[in-house]
């Protein structure tokens, strides 16, 4: 994509919060996006479902993958937790099946991946060279990864996204907590000292982008910004951008009530630096937090 042609790039997950606002960023860019999902009728672009894969990847110059179950949709129950590690780690098999049939094959496949992979790991730096952690979201991740890693032997480049927090207007994580500042009872989680890993979307975006156009970009990438903040940090940030107060903490023993398993992730957390994207000249749109927030949830 650096040659400036148009070019054909398979999205999954393209109707999800990142993944509407990088086929728009494709289209916008003068390229053509096909959309794989389980509704097509649910897409603003080409799409089609994913029976068709195989058709939709041979015919590619690149593909996008970026489906996945949400994981914080309820509790892990046995039933849940099979389905997060299947919309990931099996999707991702089918499309490396798919580029194995292929011909020609798409050059690159960014796949998206998550910190979760590092595990709670305190107040350690981790950079992409970092182990893999423990844990059930460190295992799917595993797994999601080691399926990407196999198109590397079909000759085509792979790049793996390690997402952080994806902050950004109409969804994702802010679209869960605005509504308790906004009613005045937001706050920090637990002890509100765990690590969070953040990024503003449009910065997805331009790593994805990058990634597709720039041969140097292969192997594990940390899609963060390169300031990760503590929780009580972070809260205090967005309530100064509401105009609201932060100091209803919420105590860990209530999220697991509520969440059993799934508080954990939010009561742990890791610092996730993006040594990669910063060795690689990446410039970000967004670095400081009160800045992603102020784009994000600004009337």
């Amino acid at each position: 994509m650096c040659d400036n042609r148009r070019v054909q790039v398979v999205v999954t997950g393209g109707t999800g919060f990142v993944g509407r606002a990088l086929v728009a960023a494709l289209g916008a860019a003068g390229h053509a996006a096909v959309g794989v999902t389980r509704d097509p009728a649910r897409a603003a672009g080409e799409a089609v479902g994913w029976e068709s894969l195989g058709p939709a990847v041979g015919a590619a110059d690149a593909v996008v993958h970026l489906a996945g179950a949400p994981l914080a949709a309820g509790r892990w129950t046995p039933e849940r937790k099979a389905r997060i590690r299947a919309s990931r780690v099996d999707t991702t098999r089918a499309i490396v099946d798919a580029l194995a049939q292929a011909e020609p094959r798409p050059a690159v496949l960014v796949s998206a991946s998550a910190v979760g992979w590092y595990g709670p790991r305190g107040d350690e730096p981790l950079d992409e060279t970092a182990s893999a952690g423990s844990g059930f979201l460190a295992e799917v991740c595993r797994a999601w990864e080691a399926e990407a890693e196999r198109a590397e032997a079909l000759g085509v480049r792979v790049v793996r996204l390690r997402l952080g927090v994806v902050l950004g207007r109409d969804g994702g994580a802010l679209a869960r907590m605005v509504p308790a500042f906004r009613a005045f009872v937001g706050g920090p989680i637990g002890s509100g000292r765990q690590w969070m890993s953040w990024i503003h979307r449009d910065d997805v975006i331009g790593l994805v982008l990058a990634a597709l156009g720039d041969p140097r970009w292969r192997g594990a990438v940390n899609a963060t910004a390169p300031s990760p903040v503590r929780n009580a940090d972070f809260a205090s940030a967005l309530g100064a951008t509401l105009a609201r107060p932060s100091v209803v903490r919420t105590p860990a023993f209530v999220l697991r009530l509520a969440l059993g398993e799934m508080a954990d992730v939010l009561l742990t957390g890791q610092r996730v630096v993006p040594g990669v994207a910063t060795a690689l000249g990446f410039h970000w749109r967004y670095p400081d937090l009160r800045g992603a927030l102020r784009a994000s949830v600004r009337r």
